[in-house]
C-alpha cells in the first residue's frame, strides 16, 4: 500500500497561505461581473427603494462604479424599449430583477424573467423591450463603463415580424 497521500505530497493547503489568491475587492472577469450582478439582484435593500417608473422615458440610475465598470438600475413600464443598439467598446451583463423583458437580436427573441442574465461582448447588437403588462426592473453592468450606445436601423427579421406595428 502506498503511503503517499495528497497531504504528504502537496502539503496542507491551509498552511500555505502564500499560494491562496486574496479575494478581489472589484470584479475583473466576466464570471465575476455576472456574480456581482447576481449578488446585487439578491440584495433588494441596495436597489428596491431607488426604483422609479416614468411613463415618458426609461428611468435609469447609476447604482455603483468601480475601477473600469459601472452598475446601472433601469425600470421599464409596459411598451418601453431600448431600440436596436450596441454598447460601443463595452462588454456587459444584463440581469432582470423584476418583471419580464424581451431581448431581440437579428436572429432570435428571448423572454427574460426575474434572475435571467445575458452577457454580451463589444459590438453585440440587440434591443430590450417590456412586452408585458407589468413594469420591469433590470440591472446592467458595463465594463469598461458605458461611453456610447450607437443606435442601429431597425430590421424586420422572422423573430420580430409578429411584434412590428403596421
Amino acid at each position: 500500500m502506498n503511503s503517499d497521500s495528497d497531504l504528504q505530497i502537496a502539503g496542507d493547503i491551509l498552511e500555505v497561505q502564500h499560494l491562496l489568491q486574496p479575494a478581489r475587492e472589484h470584479p475583473a472577469t466576466v464570471a465575476e461581473f455576472a456574480g456581482l450582478a447576481r449578488s446585487l439582484a439578491d440584495d433588494r435593500a441596495q436597489w428596491a427603494h431607488l426604483v422609479q417608473y416614468d411613463a415618458t422615458s426609461r428611468w435609469y440610475h447609476r447604482l455603483r462604479t468601480g475601477p473600469g465598470y459601472e452598475v446601472w438600475l433601469l425600470s421599464w413600464v409596459p411598451g418601453q424599449g431600448s431600440g436596436l443598439h450596441d454598447h460601443g467598446r463595452s462588454s456587459g451583463v444584463l440581469t432582470v430583477l423584476e418583471g419580464e423583458l424581451t431581448e431581440r437580436t437579428a436572429t432570435a427573441a428571448r423572454s427574460l424573467g426575474p434572475g435571467a442574465q445575458r452577457v454580451f461582448a463589444p459590438g453585440y447588437v440587440h434591443e430590450v423591450v417590456n412586452d408585458s403588462v407589468e413594469p420591469a426592473v433590470s440591472l446592467h453592468i458595463y465594463f469598461p463603463g458605458l461611453t456610447e450606445m450607437p443606435m442601429h436601423a431597425s430590421h424586420c427579421s422572422p423573430a420580430r415580424q409578429d411584434t412590428v406595428a403596421a
